[in-house]
């Protein structure tokens, strides 16, 4: 009796330890801010979940920083001007330039319809502006998606989202668990199937 309760604490003690390990290092290695921020690329590409991210965006491209903005994801709904009226004004009018992907509803979906546009652009270089959290398994879909690809990453920190003292932020520190349990089961995936 003594050896299967100690056996079954381990069984409960050694994953979870590992998980928390796992998440500390995870949470550690987010990029928080641009790598290259004057570098210039192809496409500029956003991955809807936050107006700061559409407006990041179009700085980016009204800096000339790429030839075209593609956000993916975007809702059946949305129109190129309801996103530009939530955004940061501009200098100049940017719609020449911008396309809506309409296809994507998850991450999976963001990094295949991302693959698909730049494709039919024949373009070999991206900004990839999302969530600093999201970024590590953007990187990774992108890869498996577009292998060869040049993908400078853009983390964005959204708010609310305490990347440093994470542990103290129930929104933080649950938002950081899903995403390191989302990013661990595409490392799996890639993993088994390729």
């Amino acid at each position: 009796m003594k050896r299967f309760l100690v056996a079954m604490i381990l069984f409960v003690t050694v994953p979870t330890v590992a998980f928390m390990i796992g998440l500390g290092l995870f949470a550690k290695s987010l990029p928080l801010t641009p790598l290259q921020p004057d570098a210039t690329t192809d496409a500029i590409v956003v991955w809807t979940g936050g107006a700061e991210r559409v407006s990041t965006g179009l700085d980016l491209l009204a800096a000339g920083r790429a030839k075209k903005l593609f956000v993916s994801g975007v809702g059946p709904d949305t129109t190129l001007d309801s996103l530009l009226r939530v955004s940061r004004p501009q200098s100049v009018d940017l719609r020449c330039c911008i396309v809506l992907g309409r296809e994507a509803i998850d991450t999976i979906g963001n990094a295949a319809e991302t693959a698909t546009w730049m494709r039919g652009e024949q373009y070999t270089s991206m900004r990839l502006v999302t969530a600093a959290y999201h970024m590590p398994r953007a990187l990774l879909l992108l890869e498996n998606n577009l292998p060869g690809s040049v993908v400078v990453p853009h983390p964005i920190v959204p708010a609310g989202f305490d990347p440093v003292n994470w542990w103290s932020s129930r929104e933080s520190r649950n938002v950081l668990a899903g995403e390191y349990v989302k990013y661990l089961l595409a490392r799996v995936r890639r993993t088994a199937f390729g």
